[in-house]
């Protein structure tokens, strides 16, 4: 349910003047986060307008202008101020890691891993570059190049708690999580103000079924920064995970709140009335997730869950469950729901090839060795159905008593 929020930990490196001509002109054109950007941006749109400078002399005028502008979003105006601090000053590395961080910003992650290359043509040992490529390399699920690349990063700076960071996201990508809470405690150590590692180290505790003490890092994080949506989405899954449901919602109306454009918040929200047995308001959020962003498979997988509990609409269901896989191939998941799917429709054969298929995938998912034996059973297969049903039995207790509830008997 969890989807990788489109925040990140890129860095920008502030472009310095060469000369004295330059130096004496910069005054609040400097790039830096301690004077307001407005102000910056139109002390350097001064320094750029009066002509005097050139070539390197100037080029430093457009970097920081486009670092300003890219800390207020604005990223298309960023590019085109580092394009032409690029064109006056062509070995610029900073300016080529400070563009590609800003398409990156823009979800253009192969053209940001172009300039991250330059970059690093250009200067071998700018780290930052290194851990930005890492990032975006992550970012395409390119877990192993993505390591490879903040390995060289922490290699060429130690104390690069960014880069820790990163790594332990490219780990916990590839479910790792031991490895990436190990990296992150290092980022933490490193920055104990660094609101996303506590964030980040929470999914990885999360994910490992460790709710309570995900919980405590995802309360650090918000304590950090109470702007931080993914934080208050973040600690919502966790709650939800542990059945509160109420207080799981409490947190994902926050993080809409702070973010009204977040479509996992919304389609974790619908989970959450979902399982409160709201369906009808269940289904008014994963709705909105979908039309945020048509191609989120577990929202597409959330709503033909919740069609098929309810058991009306199922054709809609089932379409969902196939766009899901369309998006997201192989996932076991949405097998499981759509084998339920074809329970519900009377379709037992397709529900057991569905069943298979998760259990190939892991012969450990109860519900789909429960499902399978209710489908076998009413096929006729009673000693076969009877085998897989105690067999879920054995693996979660519960597992008749929840998929009653669901309508599954």
């Amino acid at each position: 349910m969890r989807k990788v929020a489109a925040i990140w930990i890129l860095a920008l490196v502030v472009l310095v003047p060469s000369s004295g001509y330059a130096a004496a002109q910069q005054q609040n054109c400097t790039g830096k986060s301690g004077t307001d950007w407005d102000t910056q941006i139109a002390a350097c749109t001064d320094v750029i307008k009066t002509g005097k400078g050139q070539g390197k002399d100037l080029a430093w005028a457009f970097g920081n202008r486009g670092n300003a502008y890219f800390a207020k979003a604005q990223y298309d105006r960023a590019i085109q101020d580092l394009d032409q601090a690029i064109k006056l000053d062509p070995d610029h590395a900073d300016a080529y890691s400070n563009r590609g961080s800003a398409y990156f910003a823009k979800a253009q992650y192969d053209r940001a891993i172009q300039d991250f290359n330059q970059a690093i043509k250009l200067d071998p040992n700018l780290a930052m570059a290194f851990s930005n490529r890492g990032s975006a390399y992550s970012r395409q699920g390119q877990y192993d190049r993505a390591i490879q690349d903040l390995d060289q990063a922490i290699k060429l700076d130690p104390n690069y708690a960014k880069a820790f960071a990163g790594r332990g996201n490219a780990y916990y990508g590839k479910a790792r999580y031991d490895r990436s809470i190990r990296d992150l405690d290092q980022a933490i150590e490193l920055d104990p103000t660094f609101a996303l590692a506590f964030n980040w180290r929470g999914n990885a505790y999360d994910d490992k079924g460790e709710h309570d003490r995900a919980i405590q890092d995802y309360d650090q994080a918000i304590k950090l920064n109470p702007n931080l949506a993914t934080a208050f989405n973040d600690r919502g899954l966790a709650y939800y995970r542990k059945a509160e449901y109420d207080r799981a919602i409490e947190d994902l109306d926050q993080a809409i709140k702070l973010d009204p454009t977040y479509a996992a918040a919304f389609d974790n929200r619908g989970s959450s009335y979902d399982d409160k047995g709201q369906h009808d308001r269940a289904m008014q959020d994963l709705d909105h997730a979908i039309k945020l962003d048509p191609t989120y498979a577990e929202a597409f997988n959330d709503r033909c869950w919740s069609r098929t509990i309810v058991g009306r609409e199922l054709d809609q269901a089932l379409k969902d469950c196939n766009e899901s896989l369309r998006l997201r191939p192989n996932n076991g998941d949405t097998f499981d729901t759509r084998g339920f799917t074809y329970f519900k429709l009377d379709q037992y054969d397709n529900a057991i090839a569905d069943f298979d298929t998760v259990l190939k995938l892991n012969p450990k998912v109860a519900t789909s060795l429960y499902g399978r034996g209710l489908a076998k059973q009413r096929k006729g297969d009673v000693a076969g159905g009877e085998e897989d049903i105690v067999a879920a039995k054995t693996l979660d207790p519960k597992i008749a008593d929840k998929l009653a509830g669901y309508g599954v008997k």
